[in-house]
């Protein structure tokens, strides 16, 4: 599988990494340090000191900014530079430094930048939704390691019929199965539609709205924006009323790979128009919200999407899967990434093909 890297993965939720404390992950295949300063400014550095590469996970944040090697001491600050050698006399050679990764905080997220091109905050995509906001409940940020590529998962969010068969009681049910879909895209984000008018409210939707399992109208809209953040805006209304009239959330998932089979899927929900029943029914609701879509996720999705993985890594016989009408929407942004990664590609084999002809 071959990565965008020119462009923002989302590597934590803010909240998560507290001052000087240090997280180790895995991205794009790369391993990372991820650490907050004492002043509160967030680092990435590779995680393996280049006296003879240990993990600088297994050490420590001193003196407020600096990694500290657990083997032999030697000190990087935040931009990879080693800033102390305790042995000897203190030399620091010019080739001990690490490599850094450019970080921004920004939609209560740590975003991160993994290719070698000058990071360009601008291409950090709208999540203002995130921003505080009294008005707008947001469910636990969450996440988890899921078994499985995140092109399929992808995929599994951006064709939202599914969600009437695997997450049936929950998502969706035999009443929602067939929708109305629809396809825009806009530059390179892509929003894949779905309505389904005038079914009975599936559990998460009755809950959130009137609890009463009467028919309603229901309209999901994922958004895509690449490498994998997506947005689904979704909810339900009385039959036939404006949206505006309904209410819903808006579903964040954000997917970055840790390798060609492995993703970190960071999601929350965000609601809006919410109905209010007063304390504590609403904190109940909240954490219901979480729980569900935890559900969702981690049983329901990891399980089938994992067993589609392993079929196609196990048969070199399958041929290339049979398209319906639902899978318009992995169709078209799957052929946004793909042309993202061929236009990076290209731009790096012409820039190395200048760089051998100067040397």
């Amino acid at each position: 599988m071959e990565f965008l890297r020119n462009t923002w993965y989302v590597a934590l939720w803010s909240q998560d990494l507290a001052p000087e404390q240090m997280i180790s992950r895995k991205f794009l295949n790369e391993p990372i340090v991820l650490f907050r300063q004492a002043d509160g400014k967030a680092a990435a550095l590779a995680d393996a000191c280049a006296h003879r590469f240990s993990p600088l996970s297994m050490g420590k944040v001193v003196k407020g900014a600096n990694v500290r090697c657990p083997y032999h001491g030697l000190e990087y600050d935040g931009t990879g530079k080693c800033v102390f050698n305790p042995h000897s006399t203190g030399q620091i050679p010019p080739a001990m430094k690490v490599r850094s990764y450019p970080v921004a905080e920004k939609h209560s997220i740590i975003w991160i930048w993994m290719g070698e091109k000058e990071a360009d905050l601008s291409l950090i995509p709208d999540f203002s939704v995130l921003d505080p906001d009294p008005k707008k409940p947001v469910s636990k940020r969450d996440w988890l390691l899921m078994q499985a590529s995140y092109e399929l998962i992808a995929d599994n969010l951006m064709d939202l019929s599914h969600s009437a068969v695997i997450h049936e009681g929950i998502l969706g049910s035999e009443h929602t199965v067939k929708g109305n879909v629809t396809i825009e895209q806009r530059g390179t984000t892509v929003k894949a539609g779905r309505n389904v008018p005038n079914v009975p409210a599936p559990g998460l939707y009755d809950l959130i709205y009137k609890n009463d399992g009467r028919q309603v109208d229901l309209w999901q809209d994922m958004r895509w924006d690449a490498p994998a953040c997506m947005l689904n805006d979704t909810g339900v209304t009385e039959p036939g009323a404006p949206r505006e009239e309904g209410t819903g959330f808006y579903g964040l998932h954000f997917l970055t790979p840790e390798t060609e089979t492995t993703t970190y899927y960071l999601f929350c929900a965000v609601r809006f128009n919410p109905i209010s029943w007063g304390q504590p029914l609403d904190g109940e609701i909240q954490t219901k919200i979480s729980e569900l879509r935890r559900f969702a996720f981690q049983e329901q999705d990891q399980t089938i999407i994992k067993a589609q993985q392993d079929r196609i890594l196990g048969q070199k016989t399958l041929q290339h899967p049979v398209l319906l009408d639902i899978d318009a929407g992995p169709v078209r942004y799957r052929r946004v990434l793909e042309g993202l990664i061929k236009q990076e590609r290209e731009a790096t084999n012409t820039l190395q093909g200048k760089e051998s002809q100067a040397a």
